[in-house]
């Protein structure tokens, strides 16, 4: 039997020509696991408001494992120790990084297993995947865990300037055609070093730094946090609350096996199993839009109402504000909703939404970015940076949200 060639070269628009660096690599990336991401959407529902913004999962983990196999190759050119075992671990630790994400990503992480994010999915997937393949994603696992001895191995899969952010940011833009977003990851990838087991970046490259921290505090507001995007996915929220809801009360309910299963049983933390795993990667953004479309013809006013909305883009009204909407405004919307649905008080929570969102470009709490300076001394970023109030970048900003029809009479 002729022995089939593992080691192939995938196109991408961002990158160019990507390498598959192990034939172990190139059996992961084949794996029905993997496969799926072609089928989740990077950026939720965003294509409704950039309809660039149709790109996938399966593209930013390749993505990953193009940007973390250059920056691997510029720490050992620096003389930073990486074994062979460890390198191919680090780039499977990156490329299945967010193979636990669920239909439209983001949108609906807690909506079908509850407690349970999609990083945590993720090493249950890694797990699983570890048993078929005799254990080999061994350390892979560790270093995603960040149990491994190399802490900046794991600081490059998961940190506040890693693999993931340098990718998304740099696609995002690209794909959505929102041009403050694209920072130079070339260049900062360029500029990484370690310093006792630790990232840091060389001072010569604190502007891309400044430029990158920026650039996610435009994309969260403009791209992530739209409020387009925002009243969208809340309205893909309250469908599937809906559709368990009237489940209960043993309505007919027209979806496949798949979504069923989910629709039927509370998924927790507490009652997760490999079983339910073998579910949830059938699950894809296909089910969700299938069982929408066939939902907007169903008999109860509320599910067809928000599907129809979801289908022909007839979407909510949001209102931002930097403090708490008035008490008074917010009865009145509720009693027109009331009035012109017809609908019950109780009912009027599936057409008025309110809540807080919030951007945070970078925190002091979570494994700052370190500066290296020629001398061999290392200042955190904002202590050095002279071009941009970093510290400002590390304040939340929260912003008060009301969400509603727009044909309010």
């Amino acid at each position: 039997m002729k022995k089939q060639n593992k080691l192939k070269i995938i196109n991408d628009p961002i990158y160019g020509f990507i390498t598959i660096p192990s034939e172990l690599i190139y059996d992961l990336i084949e794996h029905p696991y993997f496969q799926r991401l072609r089928r989740i959407t990077q950026m939720g529902l965003s294509h409704l408001v950039y309809p660039g913004a149709q790109h996938t999962r399966f593209q930013h983990a390749l993505g990953c494992l193009y940007l973390m196999q250059k920056a691997l190759q510029t720490l050992k050119f620096k003389g930073i120790e990486i074994t062979k075992e460890e390198e191919e671990a680090t780039l499977i630790a990156i490329l299945l990084h967010d193979i636990g994400h669920g239909p439209f990503s983001h949108a609906l992480e807690n909506s079908l297993i509850e407690g349970l994010s999609h990083e945590n999915l993720s090493l249950e997937f890694m797990e699983t995947l570890n048993q078929e393949f005799k254990g080999k994603l061994d350390l892979a696992i560790k270093i995603f865990k960040g149990n491994y001895s190399k802490v900046f191995l794991t600081q490059l899969v998961a940190g506040q300037l890693d693999i993931d952010r340098l990718d998304y940011l740099k696609r995002d833009s690209f794909y959505t055609g929102v041009a403050e977003g694209n920072i130079n990851s070339d260049r900062l990838i360029t500029m990484i070093n370690v310093r006792d087991n630790q990232l840091v970046i060389e001072e010569k490259g604190i502007y891309s730094v400044e430029k990158f921290l920026l650039a996610r505090r435009l994309m969260y507001w403009q791209v992530y946090l739209h409020k387009t995007s925002l009243g969208a996915e809340l309205i893909l929220i309250k469908v599937l609350k809906r559709a368990k809801e009237l489940i209960q009360q043993d309505k007919e309910l027209i979806s496949n096996s798949t979504l069923s299963f989910f629709l039927n049983h509370n998924i927790s933390y507490d009652n997760f199993s490999v079983a339910i795993l073998e579910y949830f990667y059938q699950l894809d953004d296909y089910d969700i839009i299938t069982a929408i479309k066939q939902w907007q013809n169903h008999p109860d006013q509320v599910l067809s109402s928000l599907c129809k909305m979801l289908i022909n883009r007839k979407l909510f009204k949001v209102k931002l504000k930097n403090k708490a909407f008035k008490t008074k405004k917010v009865e009145k919307i509720k009693e027109s909703i009331q009035k012109q649905f017809d609908i019950t008080k109780e009912e009027t929570s599936y057409f008025f939404l309110e809540g807080t969102t919030s951007n945070q470009a970078y925190s002091y709490d979570y494994q700052q970015i370190m500066i290296l300076f020629k001398n061999g001394k290392i200042k955190e970023v904002s202590q050095v940076s002279d071009q941009l109030n970093l510290k400002t970048l590390a304040q939340p900003v929260v912003k008060f949200y009301i969400c509603y029809p727009k044909d309010l009479v």
